[in-house]
Formats: structure tokens, C-alpha cells, sequence
């Protein structure tokens, strides 16, 4: 016959099959824990949380580090540290006054006295300020008040702050001065 009929008992031969193919092995998938689950703490070893994953994440946050420090670091030197201490200015106030919508600050201007007396040179400017406390504003007044020159202290910085004053040049420190010691003699009030 050419067509015999097959026991269903007897193993079916196939292309495929045969002793030379292993079938795969399937391997259960490892549960994935979320830190809210206790099981997540179990499964690290005592150091296993100090290791870096990812080497690019730790430059990153040493590069974010950096340019955060360097940032800081900018600011301070623009806005809080004075490029110019402990100077001193001679003359005579014009106008002092308290200005200011939401910081009230105390802000001048000063004629200076080397400017007053030179007259070889175009007279260039005035010298313009603001008020670091409350005491040298009233100083300050009563110079203008009674035509008296003065002596400032001051400090200069970079750029302005609103509390501070609209001015880079604030005033630190102020005295009354004999006209006789900062003028020249012939323009003393005594000499003529």
C-alpha cells in the first residue's frame, strides 16, 4: 500500500526536531523592586548604594557642581566685594536726599574741591553717591546746611544693589574739615 495510516501513539518525525537542537530554557524574570518595598533594601550588598551608576551622571553633576560654584563665586565679586576701599574725597555737599520706591536709600552729590580749584582743566564731574547708614546722612545735612566741606570714606563696587543705593560709590564714613587745610591759601576764608 502506498498509504499507510500512522499510529497516533508514535512520535511524529519532524525537520526540526531531533536530539542535536536544545529547546530554550526560559528563566524567570528577576522581580524589579521599587525603594518603597522592603525586598529593595534586601537585595543591595552593605556598599552596593555608594557606587556610581553611570560614569556620564557623575561628570554631569561635578560639571553642574562646578558652574554652580562658579556662578556663586561671580556674583560675589560683582555685587559684594568693592574693587575700591578706604578711599577718601574732599568738598562740598550739593544735594543730599532720600530717594527710593520700595528700598529707601540716601543718595548725594559732592563737589569736589579739586575740581572747584583747578582752573587749567574743563570741570569733568560731580562726584556722586549713596549713604550707607542713617548717622552720615545727617552728617552730611548739616554740611550742606552750614556750607562746610567735607572728608568721605567710601567704597566702590562693580554694580549696584536696590538696598544699597542707585550709586556704585557708598559712602562709609564722613567728617567736617577746616576749609584752611584742604584749600589752596589764596582761596582760605581767613586769607582774604
Amino acid at each position: 500500500m502506498l498509504f499507510e495510516p500512522k499510529d497516533p501513539n508514535q512520535e511524529k518525525d519532524d525537520f526540526f526536531d531531533g536530539p542535536d537542537i536544545p529547546e530554550p530554557v526560559k528563566e524567570p524574570k528577576k522581580p524589579v523592586y521599587k525603594p518603597e518595598d522592603p525586598d529593595y533594601w534586601e537585595e543591595e550588598s552593605e556598599w552596593e548604594h555608594l557606587k556610581p551608576g553611570n560614569k556620564s551622571r557623575v561628570w554631569l553633576w561635578l560639571g553642574v557642581a562646578v558652574v554652580l560654584v562658579v556662578f556663586v563665586l561671580a556674583c560675589w565679586m560683582r555685587y559684594f566685594s568693592p574693587y575700591i576701599e578706604e578711599a577718601t574725597q574732599y568738598g562740598y555737599v550739593e544735594s543730599v536726599e532720600r530717594r527710593g520706591t520700595v528700598f529707601k536709600t540716601y543718595e548725594g552729590v559732592l563737589l569736589p574741591y579739586k575740581e572747584l580749584t583747578d582752573t587749567t582743566r574743563i570741570y569733568s564731574r560731580d562726584f556722586i553717591f549713596s549713604v550707607a547708614n542713617r548717622g552720615d546722612y545727617r552728617k552730611l545735612r548739616q554740611a550742606q546746611r552750614d556750607c562746610r566741606p567735607v572728608r568721605v570714606e567710601y567704597r566702590r563696587y562693580h554694580a549696584t544693589l536696590p538696598w544699597r543705593g542707585s550709586s556704585k560709590t557708598v559712602i562709609t564714613a564722613v567728617d567736617s574739615v577746616d576749609p584752611s587745610d584742604i584749600l589752596p591759601p589764596e582761596f582760605a576764608p581767613h586769607a582774604r
